[in-house]
């Protein structure tokens, strides 16, 4: 087995803790990828798998290597696309970070569309509201509400949703219905809070065309979309969002919308890849694909 092999070998057996599914996925004995392994920890004079009768996972070493090593491989399938006539159907592995609400919602309902037309493509999704270190995990590209500062990114809009904020029926009769911003100060609201960053996030309004933020107070904070919107469905306070997520539940009566003829800001998803990804064929394709499916999605709401 040469380098390159043993390197995607050690990947899968990172990604799926076995020897015995590491090496059926790949159609190699496994008494191959055992070997294989052991060579790979002499050759660099450094242990790399921590091994149980259940499962294996990565040393502190084993995992910054492993995270160059999907660096390295993908680099490697680059260079092959980009030199090959298969570069207009690209192959390999793709690696997308989604927030929880626009994996489900949005683009994995939509998925064996892409998968029809680029057949050749994999695709491993990790979901979550969190930031994600792309070039350190390996990621190659992540869909996100608003563009991060981080200047190795390179950032393309997919599409402006509009926020509202609204309560539950059961909130909004105990404690009654704000008709002014200023008055969100009396009530209960539920904070959201970055999982990187031990910030609050306020509620914004456009009035008199400036946005204004106005701190809320609540009992509770969380700080995922699936959450947030169950923490308002259970009547514990009032949350602000983009509205697509809750029209099931507005149209049934779960949630009302409150502050209605006072707007809130609109909020921005980018698809984000690093500066080296722009040219890659699968994230070239994926990141076209994907903003029709917001265009569509979006424009005709």
């Amino acid at each position: 087995m040469d380098r390159f092999d043993s390197l995607k070998l050690y990947c899968k057996i990172v990604e799926l803790g076995s020897f015995t599914q590491a090496a059926g996925v790949l159609q190699i004995p496994r008494a191959t990828a055992t070997y294989a392994m052991q060579q790979l920890e002499q050759r660099l004079n450094c242990r790399l798998l921590e091994r149980t009768t259940r499962q294996v996972n990565p040393t502190l070493d084993g995992q910054a290597f492993y995270q160059r090593c999907l660096r390295i491989l993908s680099e490697l399938d680059d260079a092959e696309a980009s030199l090959s006539t298969v570069a207009a159907n690209p192959a390999g592995l793709l690696r997308l970070g989604l927030h929880g609400v626009h994996a489900s919602q949005i683009i994995i309902p939509q998925l064996p569309q892409f998968r029809a037309m680029y057949p050749q493509l994999d695709i491993s999704i990790s979901t979550g509201d969190r930031l994600v270190d792309l070039v350190r995990e390996g990621i190659d590209l992540v869909v996100r509400i608003g563009m991060p500062k981080d200047s190795t990114l390179v950032g393309k809009k997919l599409a402006v949703l509009p926020q509202i904020v609204c309560a539950s029926p059961a909130y909004l009769q105990q404690h009654g219905v704000p008709t002014k911003p200023e008055q969100l100060s009396q009530h209960q609201a539920v904070g959201f809070f970055s999982s990187d960053h031990n910030i609050s996030y306020p509620f914004s309004f456009l009035i008199d065309g400036e946005e204004q933020n106005f701190p809320t107070k609540g009992w509770l904070s969380v700080n995922d979309a699936e959450s947030y919107t169950a923490a308002a469905l259970a009547g514990c306070g009032i949350i602000q969002v983009p509205g697509f997520r809750l029209r099931h539940y507005l149209e049934s009566g779960y949630l009302v919308q409150i502050l209605s003829d006072v707007p809130s800001p609109a909020l921005p998803v980018y698809v984000l890849y690093p500066q080296n990804n722009q040219l890659s064929p699968r994230v070239k394709v994926f990141v076209e694909w994907v903003s029709t499916l917001y265009n569509k999605r979006f424009l005709s709401d």
